[in-house]
C-alpha cells in the first residue's frame, strides 16, 4: 500500500447492504463525517459516558451505521411493563423491553464504566478487539503481506485490530474555549496500512520515516493513527495534529463499517489520515462546514517534499431521512502527487424504518507526479480516477442485519467491479459477527506487471468473517 494508495476510485454499480444493529436510523440535526471523531463507536455502547460532540446527540442503544454522518436511534421501547410476549423487529413487544441477544446482559459492558462507574469524570478510555479470517487475497493484493489491501494475510486466523483510545472531548460553551485531546493506538495485521506511510523514505527503496512506520513485527505491527488536540467554543471546533480523514464513506475502524473487507475506492483512492489543522463550524441547524490545511495525504508529523493541501467541505441534512456530504482535497498531496484535486460525495437516504441506501462517488485528478525524497524515484500519477459505490442496508432485528455493496472503480483506463453481500449478527451486546462473500472481476485481462487478479484469471471470490468485541 505504501505507494499503492495511488490507485483509484470507483464508478457505477448497484447494490445492497445493511445497518449494523437493526434499529431505526435518524440523522442528527447537523451531520458530521464519522471519520473525523469516531464518537459513533462510543455511542454504540448503551450507557456510555457523555463525551460526544455537541452536534451529535447520543441515544440509548445507538449503534454505528457503517458510514459517515448517521447514527442509529433506539426504538424507544419502555423498560417497565407487566408482561412481555416476545420481541418484534424493534427488539421489544407490548411496550416492554426485550433482548434479542443469545446470551449476556442487555447493555454492553464498557471499560469506562468499570474504571469510573457512573461518574462522569476523567477522559474516555475505550476500544475493541477484532479477529478475522478470509480464504483468499482481497484485491488489490496478489502476494501475502504485500500491504496492497487490508486483506493480504489469507487462510489464517488473525488479530486485525487490537485498538484502544483515550479522549477528552472539548465541549466549549458560548462564552469560553474548552480544551480536549485524543490519542489512538492499535496492534494487528491492519496496522501497517494505518501508519504514516506518506512520509519520504530514508533512502531509495527504504521505509518511510513517519513516526510509526518501523514498528512492524512480520505481518503485524503498531500504529498511532490519531494524536491531536482540540479547542471548542460555540459553533466552532478546531483540531490540530494527526487525525483520520473526512474523505469517503467507509472508515478504517472496524466497528464503524458494516463489512469486513473494504471497497477498492476506499483503499486506493482515498487518504486514511492527515496531519494539520481542521475546523468544524455548525453554520446552520442542518449545515456543517469543514475548513482545514494538511501536509498532504497519510503523513505523520513530517512532510513529503512540499506537501501542502486544502481539506474541507460540508455536510447537509436535507431532512431527517436524507443527507449529503461533500469533502475535497486540493493542492500538493505529498507522495500522491501535485497540482491535485479530489472529492468524495456521499448521499445517505433512510428509505423506510428498516431500509437505508448510500450512494458514493469519488473523483481523483493528479496533475503531476511528486519527486521522491533523497534521490528516490518519482511517485504519484497523472491519471484521473473516478468511481461509484452503492450500498443498501436492511435491519431484520436489533441483533441481525443484512446488506450489500456494489462498486465500479476505474484506473488507468481499466474498469474493475466488485459486489459484496454480508450479515451482521450480535449474539451479545459487546460482540458482532460479520460473515460476507465478495466477488471481484474485470472484463479486460490486466497485464501481469499491473494485475489486479492472479495471472490467467479475471475474477476472484473471497469468503471472509470476523468478530468484533467492543469495550
Amino acid at each position: 500500500m505504501r505507494v499503492l494508495k495511488l490507485l483509484v476510485p470507483t464508478m457505477a454499480c448497484a447494490l445492497f447492504a445493511v445497518t449494523v444493529n437493526a434499529q431505526v436510523i435518524e440523522h442528527p440535526t447537523s451531520v458530521k463525517p464519522i471519520g473525523f471523531t469516531y464518537d459513533y463507536y462510543k455511542m454504540s455502547q448503551p450507557g456510555a459516558p457523555d463525551g460526544s460532540p455537541s452536534d451529535v446527540v447520543p441515544q440509548p442503544d445507538a449503534v454505528p451505521t457503517g458510514g459517515k454522518g448517521k447514527v442509529a436511534d433506539s426504538c424507544g421501547c419502555a423498560t417497565n411493563c407487566d408482561s412481555c410476549g416476545g420481541c418484534d423487529s424493534c427488539g421489544c413487544n407490548g411496550g416492554c423491553g426485550c433482548s434479542c441477544f443469545l446470551f449476556g446482559p442487555e447493555e454492553a459492558w464498557t471499560l469506562q464504566s468499570h474504571l469510573f462507574g457512573d461518574c462522569d469524570c476523567g477522559p474516555t478510555i475505550a476500544g475493541w478487539l477484532e479477529f478475522g479470517w478470509h480464504d483468499n487475497l482481497v484485491p488489490m493484493s496478489f502476494a501475502r503481506d504485500d500491504v496492497l489491501s487490508f486483506g493480504d494475510v489469507p487462510n489464517v486466523l488473525q488479530a486485525n485490530q487490537m485498538y484502544m483510545y483515550v479522549e477528552q472531548a472539548a465541549e466549549g460553551g458560548d462564552c469560553c474555549w474548552d480544551f480536549g485531546y485524543r490519542i489512538d493506538g492499535m496492534y494487528g495485521t491492519d496496522a501497517q496500512k494505518m501508519q504514516a506511510f506518506g512520509n519520504p523514505p530514508l533512502a531509495v527503496g527504504g521505509t518511510p520515516r513517519g513516526w510509526d512506520n518501523t514498528w512492524d513485527n512480520g505481518v503485524y505491527g503498531w500504529s498511532i493513527p490519531q494524536a491531536y488536540i482540540e479547542l471548542a467554543r460555540g459553533d466552532w471546533s478546531i483540531k490540530a495534529g494527526h487525525f483520520y480523514t473526512l474523505v469517503g464513506y467507509e472508515v478504517i475502524t472496524a466497528p464503524d463499517n458494516f463489512f469486513y473487507t473494504h471497497a477498492l475506492t476506499m483503499f486506493n483512492s482515498e487518504p486514511f489520515t492527515h496531519t494539520g489543522v481542521i475546523g468544524t463550524h455548525s453554520t446552520t441547524e442542518n449545515l456543517e462546514t469543514y475548513w482545514g490545511w494538511t501536509l498532504g495525504w497519510d503523513t505523520g508529523f513530517d512532510q513529503f517534499g512540499n506537501g501542502s493541501s486544502y481539506l474541507g467541505g460540508f455536510s447537509y441534512s436535507v431532512n431527517d431521512d436524507l443527507s449529503l456530504t461533500y469533502i475535497s482535497t486540493a493542492g500538493n498531496l505529498g507522495f500522491r502527487g501535485t497540482q491535485a484535486y479530489t472529492h468524495s460525495i456521499v448521499m445517505q437516504a433512510q428509505m423506510t424504518s428498516n431500509l437505508s441506501y448510500v450512494l458514493q462517488s469519488d473523483f481523483v485528478h493528479i496533475g503531476a507526479a511528486t519527486a521522491a525524497a533523497v534521490g528516490g524515484p518519482g511517485v504519484g500519477t497523472g491519471d484521473d480516477q473516478i468511481g461509484i459505490n452503492q450500498y443498501m442496508f436492511y435491519s431484520l432485528s436489533d441483533c441481525l442485519s443484512i446488506g450489500g455493496r456494489a462498486e465500479w472503480w476505474k484506473s488507468d483506463s481499466i474498469s474493475y467491479y466488485e459486489v459484496t453481500g454480508g450479515i451482521n449478527y450480535k449474539p451479545h451486546a459487546n460482540i458482532t459477527l460479520r460473515p460476507e462473500i465478495r466477488y471481484d472481476w474485470t472484463p479486460n485481462r490486466v497485464p501481469d506487471a499491473n494485475r489486479l487478479y492472479p495471472v490467467g484469471t479475471n475474477n476472484v471470490t473471497t469468503f471472509s468473517m470476523d468478530m468484533i468485541f467492543t469495550f
